[in-house]
């Protein structure tokens, strides 16, 4: 597909000047000409408030950083053109917070000077295509670092300026400018270190616009990739398809069309020019077909084509994906389909092919992962005639129709759109699929509880939800397989206002928060099943934890967790076993102490508080298993631990919070009167010498 762009009379600007821009999506590219030993350019861009300032480390986006937390800017990567490389971000301009002010693109120099870089300029796109500013940088001379131009917000509305400002101190120097300290010299985008204070603003608009000049567009990336001039090459019996022109980074889409019924094989070529992988293996008649292909990125695309009639291979992009809209799509043989709705069930329906016993595959692959093309989910993987609904989450995404030597049928049906607003008002919040959501604490500065119910999910690995910070980390927070697919946990428990999760799940869900005083207190022993939790108010103690349902390898254990730090100790863990074991319950004396348990629903079990003096004093030679406490009460003496599996001990400390870890190697330790906090994965024993 060729991409043909007509350009309006007042989008190329000059140096100071300024021009109105959609408020929507945009994408921008920093171009050059490709010329063999010219610099490098990386591009970046920071967010600015109205002080002119980034406001953190996420404030700055470039290739190593590539989203902004909030979704606005987005760093796509590089387009490579016939006689142009571009490197591409993209604004959503609605979704931009509103104390940002300011986004600046900019860009730093490796290998020498932007007087050096030839054909340096800057072009912004609108979402149909439209080119809405184009500017030439044409004075560049010795800067290593520069600010192409700026979006910014005026009368409710965004516009864009020709900023043209450059830094011959780096981007260590730019950055500075804009409130980031950089420890050390820099020749790409660094990871900021931020400061207090911020100096003065370093722009200035001048000048006024002039005609514009002759320029060569360069490829826009769609939603799924950079577009580029499409590659097709025929032939008549065995050959060779080589793609001598550079490819956006990315996979890309090979389309296969023959007459006949003979056999098809297409294959792509490795390094050393042998069969890598299969691309088409078929006899369907007068095929016509497409599959989803990653280019190698440091040699061209070559593909062995074994047919004894004519054929015809092209190389497209991923734009000319089939769109799945609401209507039904219907094909034939493999394909690639793109959807861009939101979260949706599809139906999918295939006649079996001629013999009604044909292999059917359905896979989706998210954009975020198309650089990895093993990483999507198989939808379906049958053979035969098949008639199924499956589910899909937000796109933009491509579903790829593997094998398929039938006809099919998708058809997309979008769930209902939930308000956004409704878990902050009632504290519910309901969802599909793999989502992203803000949970807000209904009363800050003290933990909630969770209810959680993920309806039609295992009780294994596959569910799971991740905590998310601000930088886009995550850590581990609730699986299927260690708390079910339903119960309660905690959460705030160090009274933070929000907190971002990320839900990994194929069905339904719902995240019911409720007020910590609804955890039942635990005041003596305790029955139940599945995942909960409970308040306790007494002094540090122990606790035997007792798994007593029947099934095989239920997971089974118990921690403390304690508010206003958050801070979290384990009690016990029974490890599938129906063992009692014994462990201990930190208690933090100023705060709040919760009991969580965390098992599968059908996992039954009992919880019994026990004295300090339930812990067995250490001998000559104390034998154990797994899980255990032990007290030292004599005088100091040296430890010697001895286990079958891996083994840990923690010394404890008044509040039997674990202070000291003592296995770095079976010993000696030295230790005095204390409490001994035992894990291992099988039996153990400790020694005590005088």
């Amino acid at each position: 597909m060729i991409v043909t762009v007509t350009m309006c009379p007042m989008t190329h600007i000059v140096k100071g000047a300024n021009t109105p821009v959609p408020t929507g999506s945009l994408r921008v590219a920093v171009c050059r000409r490709k010329v063999p030993g010219s610099p490098v350019v990386d591009v970046s861009a920071l967010l600015l408030d109205a002080t002119g300032k980034v406001r953190g480390d996420a404030d700055l986006v470039f290739h190593n950083q590539p989203a902004h937390p909030s979704g606005a800017v987005r760093h796509l990567g590089t387009g490579d053109g016939v006689d142009q490389l571009a490197e591409w971000l993209e604004l959503d301009l609605p979704r931009v917070e509103p104390a940002v002010q300011r986004v600046l693109v900019a860009a730093s120099c490796d290998g020498g000077t932007f007087g050096a870089v030839p054909g340096l300029a800057l072009q912004t796109v609108a979402g149909d295509g439209t080119i809405v500013a184009h500017y030439d940088v044409t004075d560049a001379a010795g800067e290593t670092a520069f600010v192409l131009g700026e979006f910014y917000r005026r009368n409710g509305a965004w516009k864009f300026r020709a900023v043209g400002q450059g830094w011959e101190s780096g981007l260590a120097g730019l950055a500075t400018d804009f409130g980031i300290v950089v420890e050390e010299p820099v020749a790409a985008a660094p990871v900021p270190v931020m400061q207090t204070e911020v100096t003065k603003a370093a722009v200035a608009p001048i000048a006024d616009a002039v005609p514009p000049s002759a320029y060569t567009p360069v490829p826009a990336p769609t939603p799924l990739g950079a577009d580029f001039r499409p590659h097709t090459q025929s032939g008549r019996g065995n050959g060779v398809v080589s793609v001598d022109v550079p490819l956006p980074p990315g996979p890309v889409i090979v389309e296969a069309r023959v007459r006949g019924d003979e056999w098809l094989l297409v294959e792509t070529l490795n390094r050393r020019n042998k069969d890598e992988d299969t691309v088409f293996n078929t006899t369907l008649r007068d095929f016509h077909g497409r599959a989803l292909v990653q280019p190698p990125r440091d040699r061209p695309l070559r593909m062995k084509v074994s047919y004894e009639d004519d054929w015809t291979i092209s190389v497209l992009p991923l734009s000319a994906a089939r769109p799945l809209g609401p209507q039904t799509l219907t094909g034939r043989g493999p394909d690639v389909v793109s959807y861009t709705g939101t979260m949706a069930d599809v139906k999918v329906r295939f006649d079996g092919g001629a013999d009604r016993d044909e292999w059917f595959v359905l896979n989706c692959h998210e954009a975020e992962h198309l650089d990895d093309l093993d990483e999507h989910d198989m939808l379906c993987n049958e053979t035969g005639k098949l008639k199924q609904t499956v589910p899909v989450p937000d796109g933009p995404l491509l579903l790829v129709v593997e094998h398929g030597d039938g006809t099919w049928e998708l058809t997309a049906k979008p769930l209902p759109v939930r308000d956004p607003s409704t878990g902050v008002k009632t504290g519910a919040y309901e969802g599909r699929g793999d989502r992203t959501i803000t949970l807000r604490n209904p009363r800050p500065g003290r933990p909630a509880l969770v209810q959680y119910d993920f309806p039609g999910a295992k009780a294994d690995y596959s569910l799971e939800v991740k905590l998310v910070d601000e930088y886009g980390d995550e850590d581990e927070w609730l699986t299927g397989r260690q708390r079910g697919t339903r119960g309660t946990a905690v959460l705030f428990a160090d009274g933070r206002a929000e907190q971002a999760v990320r839900v990994t799940c194929a069905g339904d869900w719902t995240l019911r928060l409720l007020p910590e005083e609804q955890a039942p207190l635990l005041t003596g022993p305790a029955e139940g099943r599945g995942s909960t939790v409970l308040r306790y108010q007494g002094p540090p103690t122990l606790m035997t934890v007792t798994r007593t349902s029947r099934g095989n390898d239920e997971h089974l254990s118990a921690w403390s967790l304690n508010h206003p730090y958050g801070k979290s100790a384990m009690i016990a863990d029974t490890l599938g076993r129906r063992r009692p074991t014994l462990g201990p319950v930190w208690v933090d004396p100023g705060g709040t102490c919760f009991v969580t348990v965390r098992a599968a629903e059908d996992t039954k079990w009992r919880l019994e508080p026990a004295p300090i003096g339930a812990a067995p004093v250490l001998g000559a030679r104390t034998p154990g298993g797994w899980y255990g406490v032990v007290r030292h009460t004599g005088p100091e003496a040296e430890l010697v631990v001895v286990g079958t599996a891996m083994i840990h001990v923690f010394e404890l400390d008044e509040n039997l919070f674990p202070h000291r870890k003592l296995t770095a190697s079976s010993g000696p330790y030295r230790i005095s009167d204390s409490i001994l906090h035992v894990r291992c994965l099988g039996e153990w024993t400790l020694e005590l010498r005088p």
